[in-house]
């Protein structure tokens, strides 16, 4: 077999490609650390710093602080006077660092590179026999989930993704019954819930942690018109005027017989509005998007094993756009709008009518 000869710059090029990718994921680590120990809360209230003033205010171990400061430094995240000994967090890297950034807040992301990790020999395995990592190996899962997607849902839900279902917002106001399917920890459906009191929303996931936390969140803010319950997305029971998913079709067992169950539910007039990812079906559509390789990653991962663990098609993360409006129509729709919101690479949204 002929040799390629070896492209030079493309060979160095290629090696400090890897070291940046060996840094990222590094820097991956410690962002969840500083998110999770309230580290860059804490910086973003503070003057400069000693790494003791740092570990004080955050009640934190001053050696593992001053440790961690030191990758924030190197790694470009934080300021460092070498006279001083002192650590500052600019306030243009704190607006997406720290919860009071709510849904700009990219720490939060970080969090899943540890709890991916925790899975990585399982996923190895699947490599190899084939199957997937069931849902329960992932600890903490609905909860990460919650505090990622809520800040979103608060943001976006009521005044821009809704309003993409032309009427729909008018009938909530007067009382619609909704459902939301693949609900995790119930807070688009409480959300709902919370802004159209005359409508009765319906939560339903396969997650008995994420409906005891949609659960308590909706006993928490005294709402009377939200149930959940733990069930199979595919064995839908009752008629609803609006059904909502949100990032959940792709990792499905059956998201054919999903959709199918979907279109079976709606009453005549209503509405299926479906959030999913913004990506190509055609994957050399998909090398210029800003998230390409997290998006696969998660697939991996995530959304296409434990989709696969279940004996499903494993469409992950990426199904795409093209495919997912083949399967709406596959499952009896007839009309199928596609919408983006502007500065959001991650989110597609699909109006679909009978």
């Amino acid at each position: 077999m002929e040799m390629r000869e070896l492209d030079q710059q493309r060979h160095e090029a290629f090696a400090g490609r890897m070291l940046d990718v060996l840094n990222g994921a590094s820097l991956a680590f410690l962002t969840s650390v500083g998110h999770k120990t309230g580290l860059f809360d804490a910086m973003s209230k503070l003057p400069s710093s000693t790494s003791d003033d740092i570990a004080a205010a955050t009640g934190l171990d001053e050696r593992y602080v001053r440790e961690w400061l030191g990758g924030m430094v190197v790694g470009g995240f934080a300021d460092y006077d070498p006279a001083e000994r002192t650590y500052s967090l600019p306030p243009e890297h704190a607006a997406f660092l720290t919860r009071a950034a709510r849904h700009d807040n990219l720490a939060v992301f970080a969090q899943y590179y540890p709890l991916i990790g925790q899975v990585e020999e399982q996923v190895i395995e699947s490599f190899r026999s084939g199957g997937g990592v069931p849902y329960s190996a992932y600890p903490r899962f609905q909860e990460l989930q919650d505090e990622e997607t809520g800040p979103v849902y608060d943001a976006v839900l009521v005044d821009v993704v809704l309003p993409f279902a032309v009427g729909i917002p008018e009938r909530l106001e007067a009382g619609i019954d909704v459902l939301d399917i693949g609900c995790g920890a119930g807070h688009a459906a409480n959300l709902m819930a919370k802004t159209y009191p005359k409508s009765r929303v319906t939560g339903v996931d396969f997650s008995e942690e994420g409906i005891a936390l949609a659960r308590e969140e909706a006993r928490r803010l005294g709402l009377e018109n939200a149930r959940f319950e733990v069930s199979d997305a595919a064995n839908l029971i009752g008629e609803y005027d609006l059904i909502t998913t949100f990032d959940t079709v792709h990792d499905m067992a059956r998201p054919a017989e999903t959709l199918s169950a979907i279109r079976a539910a709606i009453r005549n007039g209503g509405v299926f509005l479906m959030g999913d990812i913004a990506a190509s079906s055609e994957l050399q559509e998909n090398t210029d998007h800003p998230l390409g390789p997290t998006l696969f990653t998660f697939s991996v991962f995530h959304c296409m094993t434990v989709s696969l663990s279940q004996g499903g098609p494993g469409l992950g993360t990426v199904w795409g756009e093209q495919r997912a409006q083949e399967m709406l129509r596959e499952a009896g729709f007839a009309s199928v709008e596609v919408n983006h919101i502007e500065g959001d690479p991650m989110h597609v949204y699909y109006v679909c009518r009978e």
